[in-house]
């Protein structure tokens, strides 16, 4: 054999030995460590995230401060817990305000709530649902769940839009100029739409919670709101499964005056909820924002 192949076949075999004899290298750290830790090397102070030029308060610094604190909780290692700390340091005073913040700009008072869609079909519930909902500015369905009113919502807001055409027509003088057979066939089917969507022709998105007299009744609804991950709540009698609801209200749903009762309660808790809406005006906000805007695009061409 030549000896050049002998050598190299040996130097060969012996770099596979020692590769396999080395020691491995073991990731202990997990990825959520491996991430904190790089965000603190490209960011030394926390304020510098998004690569801001001076420090600022803001929504994104504050969700990595959160999540620096969570790391140290789950690890006890106190160097997250240290640069959660310089964030607070640099931004908060002795008294407790928070520097750079614009209180006005940031209010929670000017977020848009929750919408909460009430749903009872059967006919105990139809006539409180639907004042209830009306009273407290929110959605309802009193007539007939429609199969895929939440998980094909899409096809829904077509139906809503034909609703909104049908009585764009009727007040800018389109039935007027109309054949009466077209008119009568429109006014049926703007019946029959006003009836099962009357109550949501103004959702514009999935709601954020559902309340229901009767989940058993409301069966596809509550399946719907499952598969969607939506927050249930609702009245819940001794032949309904109350690990269906996330939040259940023992009550008689077969009892009028009963499901009126806790309808008009949970409407008068939305409208409660509700009173600390709008207290600047939409001018106050939007002129707040701009000022906001201005600042931070003058303090990152610094």
């Amino acid at each position: 054999m030549n000896k050049n192949l002998l050598k190299l076949i040996v130097a060969c075999g012996t770099a596979c030995f020692l590769a396999c004899a080395a020691p491995q290298k073991t990731e202990t750290e997990k990825w959520s460590e491996r991430m904190a830790r790089s965000e603190m090397k490209r960011f030394p102070e926390p304020w510098m995230i998004e690569k801001a030029k001076k420090p600022r308060w803001g929504y994104t610094h504050g969700l990595v401060v959160k999540s620096m604190l969570e790391e140290w909780k789950h690890t006890g290692d106190s160097v997250y817990y240290e640069y959660a700390k310089i964030y607070a340091d640099s931004l908060i005073d002795a008294d407790g305000h928070i520097k750079t913040m614009k209180y006005l700009s940031f209010n929670i008072d000017n977020v848009n709530g929750g919408k909460i869609l009430f749903v009872g079909t059967k006919k105990q519930a139809q006539d409180a649902v639907k004042t209830e909902a009306e009273r407290c500015g929110m959605y309802y369905v009193n007539e007939r769940w429609l199969g895929g009113m939440l998980t094909n919502f899409k096809t829904i807001q077509s139906r809503i839009a034909r609703l909104h055409a049908i009585e764009t027509m009727s007040v800018d003088g389109t039935f007027d100029v109309l054949p009466k057979k077209e008119v009568i066939a429109l006014k049926k089917e703007w019946e029959k739409l006003e009836k099962n969507l009357g109550g949501i022709k103004n959702m514009t998105r999935i709601p954020d919670a559902i309340f229901v007299v009767d989940p058993k009744k409301e069966r596809i609804c509550v399946q719907e709101a499952h598969s969607l991950g939506i927050t249930l709540l609702g009245i819940g009698d001794t032949n309904c499964d109350p690990e269906e609801l996330d939040y259940i209200i023992p009550g008689n749903d077969d009892a009028i005056r009963a499901v009126k009762l806790i309808v008009s309660k949970m409407a008068d808790a939305v409208i409660e909820a509700k009173q600390g809406e709008a207290v600047y005006t939409d001018a106050d906000v939007e002129a707040a924002s701009e000022n906001a805007d201005v600042e931070e695009i003058a303090a990152n061409e610094e």
